[in-house]
């Protein structure tokens, strides 16, 4: 589970490593990314050929997040704004309520119960649910092209220099709004990625990316924010903490484990374990 929701973590810190601002709609991504997953399914390719649903759901959330971004995030950038944090945030917000209720008005407010995507299965003497397996192996999948893409690809090294320095990538050549755009939308696809391969496992509902959000912030905050390897070191931590906590202490207290874990990282290290203090001038 720490895996899965290194999904969530990476699409926010990705863009905030781009753009310098967070996505608090991300859990919403999630949620239509799941949406999208279950009406593939039942109604046009079938449980065989789910992963073709992921594909599917990942682009739809890329184009809606690009689309969300030109049309509501890039005018920050290009027009006279102080405080872009602050917009962004209100922006973020608002478009999470947005969707939220446009679920809830088309869908209803019901929990959708996709098919299993593989039966449950035994790793060794232990019974794991094949859903769980599923989903591990593709976020697997799908971190390993990510990375490939960001550091073997030009277009990936582009978007680390962008994070650098964007005023330096200009005498470059590269045109940073348009890489603002597609680092959005890719961080969206990641957590309509993430949807959809959860979706038999946490169910398809209007508040279904709660959860996921909920750990995805908790990572980025153990992690550091901005660092994509702190994503993937705070993403098993937290997995582990918790696995350990409910199987050693209590099953009911599993939500305490990983802010018990996230307030004891902070205490050590402020700024998360591979977090770096900004400079002020």
């Amino acid at each position: 589970m720490g895996v899965l929701y290194c999904l969530m973590s990476l699409g926010v810190n990705f863009i905030y490593g781009i753009m310098k601002v967070i996505n608090w709609a991300i859990g919403e991504f999630f949620m239509i990314g799941a949406y999208v997953q279950y009406l593939l399914i039942v109604f046009f390719l079938g449980v065989r050929y789910w992963y073709i649903g992921v594909l599917i759901a990942a682009l739809c959330t890329f184009l809606l997040g690009a689309l969300v971004q030109k049309i509501l995030i890039k005018p920050m950038f290009v027009g006279i704004i102080e405080e872009k944090m602050e917009y962004a945030t209100i922006v973020t917000i608002a478009m999470a309520i947005l969707f939220r209720n446009l679920a809830i008005f088309i869908g209803g407010p019901f929990i959708y119960t996709p098919p299993d995507y593989a039966p449950p299965t035994r790793i060794g003497p232990l019974p794991v649910s094949g859903n769980n397996v599923i989903a591990f192996i593709g976020t697997i999948i799908i971190l390993a092209f990510f990375f490939y893409f960001l550091k073997r690809t030009w277009i990936g090294k582009a978007f680390q220099a962008v994070s650098q320095n964007r005023p330096g990538v200009l005498t470059a050549g590269i045109d940073v709004l348009k890489f603002d755009m597609i680092a959005f939308g890719i961080g969206t696809a990641l957590a309509g990625a993430g949807g959809a391969l959860l979706a038999p496992v946490l169910l398809v509902y209007p508040l279904c990316g709660v959860i996921p959000t909920v750990r995805g912030f908790e990572i980025i905050v153990i992690g550091g924010l901005g660092s994509i390897p702190g994503v993937f070191v705070a993403g098993l931590s937290l997995g582990i903490a918790e696995s350990l906590g409910a199987a050693f202490i209590n099953p009911s207290f599993v939500d305490i484990y990983g802010f018990g874990l996230l307030m004891l990282i902070l205490l050590i290290k402020p700024y998360g374990l591979f977090g770096k203090p900004e400079r002020s001038v």
